[in-house]
């Protein structure tokens, strides 16, 4: 990769590693005033995390303790003095998870109940980050993890009571979420292909989809472009234009139990004549879902997911096996992402943390990060703390924790483990060994969300876009943020105004298996500094939109890089996995089977909570695990 630090960037150069050093007057106030709301210390270091940017998400910082333990096998003193008054209860994870847990707990011990939630990062939420810029005068507010409500019909009691208790209305998002902002404003899909430079731009349809003959004319337009030899875009025509069966010699039944046990890619090769340059095209699309691409899941789970290759084979992905439950629009979005839910949750555990806390008034409210861990707050969160010990006592439990290269010690009756399941085996020392060995039997699907500030969106505009898919790089997805106005904060309906892109990277390594494609993909995005992702998005941006007036330099005032080695928690594969497994989801009913339920069973005081715990990757995965573990200690 050829570096181009010659290159002149407008972007304030700030201490890219640790995202630290800013000033009051990012935010357009005073120092002084910066410094009277918490926001920014004496000394003049931003102390305001969503606002920091660089390299976030697992930051510099949050990881080093707990790297020292899994990978060099360091460990830490046991304090001999205990630096807190017993607690009732310890979480150890600030994430959706443990924030819940804390919440639901209190509503069995009273809002008086001593409880102290640790977490290892400069920030609550976990992957519920948030991001905030300021420019040109105005404040742009993005997700940087955990996206949205899916499908709140589908929703257990447990987690849906959770909601309620914070005061989320599903409802509201109906007006919230602008349906139509992308087809009003004819704004479609885009395929770049960075090796070519260029950009097969196609209607608010979809990239290979029709439904009127213009749209269908011009599908075939971008077939007769794609850099694909005769016979795939003879194949193409068939599969996208006509919808052909490739599958027509075989019935419901045996299409059902073929494509359920074959990789996709395979069964296109197989039976629809495709070389594997069109499956290096299409491979990855919706690696987003699952952290891997086409090469490793099943034909049947294309058909779940409306992969139009599929349209023609008579399949309607509601009647086959397992199908997605609910027909929810995917419009549950805060401005934050779920951030938004974090943020509620904090404001009914440290009421004083937040001037405001409402669904509505959260958005634009700034937390009093200096409030959070006070002495007279019955719930105490406290940041940068990384816990490197979980264990039972005769008459509780003790949780020891590194905070500023300080080994500190807490006790409590109970405690939760809200954090990385992964990490346990390392720092639970009561654990059997059985247990140790099931949460090693699943792997972290690596994520990474960019947040990119640009003074306007023009050249989107310009080139009838709204996402851009490269199946080649570094950055793989890149779309303008959700088109949510609530709360006051208002999306930016005139090109002209500043906005936010959403880029994604997926490190991954097609061809093996997918824990060993998320393995690869985490070593690889540890390898990424700041300066690599900022190069590819500089490329990627300009390769796919500089034909339409993008400047880099000129358009793009900030950059957060939101980076998850440790993403999504591991589902459950049909290729790979025993197809009893399946996840928790509490009251709502499932499978429950797999290694993750030996893996969160209790261990003595000490329960296991995370949407690891439930084997599922979305708020209420992580709701109904805090329910579970809250239970398995109160009853």
């Amino acid at each position: 990769m050829t570096k181009k630090c010659s290159q002149k960037s407008n972007i304030n150069r700030r201490d890219f590693l640790s995202g630290v050093a800013l000033t009051g007057v990012a935010l357009g106030m005073s120092p002084l005033d910066a410094v009277a709301q918490g926001l920014v210390s004496a000394d003049g270091v931003w102390t305001y995390p969503p606002a920091k940017t660089g390299l976030r998400g697992n930051h510099v910082g949050s990881f080093e303790v707990a790297h020292a333990i899994s990978w060099e096998g360091k460990q830490y003193d046991r304090p001999k003095k205990i630096i807190d008054d017993p607690y009732d209860l310890v979480i150890v994870g600030g994430g959706i998870s443990g924030l819940s847990a804390a919440h639901l707990a209190r509503k069995k011990l009273g809002e008086k109940a001593k409880i102290l939630i640790l977490d290892n990062h400069d920030d609550f939420g976990g992957h519920a980050k948030r991001n905030e810029f300021k420019v040109d005068g105005k404040t742009l507010i993005g997700y940087g993890g955990s996206q949205s409500i899916d499908t709140p019909s589908s929703y257990s009691d447990e987690a849906m009571g959770v909601l309620t208790d914070i005061g989320i209305d599903t409802e509201k998002f109906y007006r919230y979420y602008d349906r139509s902002f992308f087809a009003r404003n004819k704004l479609g899909s885009a395929t770049f292909l960075p090796a070519t430079g260029t950009l097969h731009r196609r209607s608010t349809r979809g990239m290979w989809t029709w439904e009127t003959e213009e749209e269908k004319a011009e599908l075939i337009k971008v077939i007769a472009s794609l850099p694909l030899s005769q016979s795939d875009k003879e194949a193409a025509y068939s599969l996208w234009v006509d919808n052909a069966d490739w599958l027509s010699d075989m019935t419901r039944e045996d299409k059902i139990s073929y494509l359920r046990s074959t990789a996709y890619l395979d069964c296109l090769k197989k039976y629809a004549g495709v070389s594997d340059d069109f499956c290096d095209l299409i491979r990855d699309e919706e690696k987003g879902y699952w952290g891997f691409g086409w090469d490793a899941l099943s034909g049947l789970e294309a058909v779940r997911l409306w992969r139009p290759e599929t349209y023609g084979l008579g399949l309607d992905p509601a009647t086959v096996p397992d199908p997605y439950t609910g027909e929810d629009p995917y419009i549950f979005h805060f401005p934050d992402g779920n951030a938004g839910i974090a943020r509620l949750l904090v404001a009914r555990l440290v009421p004083d943390a937040l001037d405001r806390n409402t669904m509505e008034t959260v958005v634009k409210t700034q937390v009093h990060y200096d409030r959070l861990d006070r002495v007279s707050n019955p719930t105490r969160i406290r940041l940068n703390s990384t816990v490197v010990n979980a264990s039972n006592t005769k008459n509780g439990a003790e949780i020891t924790y590194v905070r500023d290269g300080k080994v500190e010690r807490v006790v409590a009756t109970k405690a939760i483990m809200a954090c990385y399941n992964h990490i346990l085996p390392h720092i639970m020392s009561d654990m059997p060994d059985t247990q140790k060995e099931a949460l090693q039997e699943v792997e972290k699907i690596p994520l990474c969300y960019i947040n990119v500030a640009v003074r306007n969106w023009k050249p989107w505009a310009t080139a009838g876009i709204q996402e851009i898919y490269a199946p080649e790089g570094i950055i793989y997805r890149a779309t303008l943020d959700f088109p949510v106005s609530m709360g006051g904060y208002l999306y930016p309906e005139s090109p002209e105004e500043p906005a936010l892109l959403h880029l994604v990277h997926i490190p991954n390594v097609p061809g093996l298996t997918p824990k060993e494609q998320h393995r690869g993909g985490r070593y690889e995005m540890y390898g990424l500094t700041f300066a690599d992702y900022e190069e590819a998005i500089r490329d990627f941006l300009t390769g796919a939109l500089g034909q339409y007036g993008f400047d880099f330099d000129r358009d793009v005032a900030d950059i957060t890089v939101n980076r998850w080695p440790h993403g999504y928690a591991y589902e459950y594969n049909e290729l790979y996995d025993d197809p009893s497994f399946g996840p928790y989801h509490g009251s709502k009913g499932g499978e429950d089977k797999g290694p993750h339920v030996l893996g969160r069973q209790t261990v003595g005081n000490i329960a296991i909570a995370n949407s690891d715990a439930a084997a599922y990757a979305y708020v209420n995965g992580a709701i109904d695990a805090a329910a579970l573990a809250v239970k398995e200690l109160y009853g």
